[in-house]
């Protein structure tokens, strides 16, 4: 069979799994969003409390492997009475792993901001939450986002693993394909195409179009 048959053949299981391999992409990324700005702002709070238990997030979710994670989530919680789909396992581990990540980019980028621009917002008497949404996140998002570019790309590779816990994505019908075929090199071949042309053409342009944008918001273009 030639290649061009093997598409012929099985291209459409891959591109309906290539469609959830996006969703579940996306939807990982709003998570890690929510959790890095969240948890990276209770990384800088003055409450012991607070940044405690951001810290310890951050640590466990850093510091142990997604794949370990994933099979909590969806194997281990309903032993607690927490059963999730396996579709919503999949983003929500994805995402709450490269959130703590993003969390301490968040973190970081905050410190970055220069002094001087936190005592001009304190000299024009803004309360600490209207200095923070005002004055410093539009800043430190500039500073985030080149970093933030290769955490995005790092959560769309990291989807493919919930293939392991039966999420009918790309990976999962490689798989099947490859176990009912034994074409090795076509399947994952084109896995690995899939994933370039997303990472390549999708994520970096935008990344780079969103960094762009929000420097000629600042006025830094």
């Amino acid at each position: 069979m030639t290649y061009i048959e093997f598409l012929q053949v099985h291209g459409g299981r891959m591109a309906d799994g290539t469609v959830l391999t996006v969703v579940q992409f996306l939807l990982a990324t709003v998570v890690a969003v929510a959790v890095a700005v969240l948890f990276g702002l209770m990384r800088l709070s003055r409450n012991p409390a607070i940044r405690g238990a951001a810290t310890v997030y951050v640590e466990i979710f850093r510091g142990t492997s997604l794949l370990i994670q994933l099979f909590w989530i969806f194997f281990v919680l309903p032993i607690f009475g927490l059963n999730l789909d396996k579709f919503v396992a999949g983003f929500l581990a994805v995402g709450l792993n490269m959130g703590a990540y993003g969390a301490e980019l968040v973190r970081g980028a905050i410190l970055s901001v220069p002094t001087g621009q936190w005592e001009a917002a304190v000299a024009l008497n803004m309360t600490s939450r209207k200095r923070m949404w005002r004055v410093i996140l539009p800043q430190a998002f500039v500073i985030m986002l080149p970093p933030w570019g290769n955490l995005v790309i790092e959560i769309l590779k990291g989807t493919a693993l919930v293939a392991l816990i039966s999420v009918t994505d790309l990976m999962f019908e490689i798989r099947q394909i490859n176990i009912s075929t034994f074409m090795s090199v076509q399947a994952f071949g084109t896995a690995l195409i899939v994933y370039y042309v997303l990472a390549r053409f999708f994520v970096t342009p935008v990344m780079r179009a969103l960094e762009h944008f929000m420097s000629r918001r600042i006025g830094r273009a």
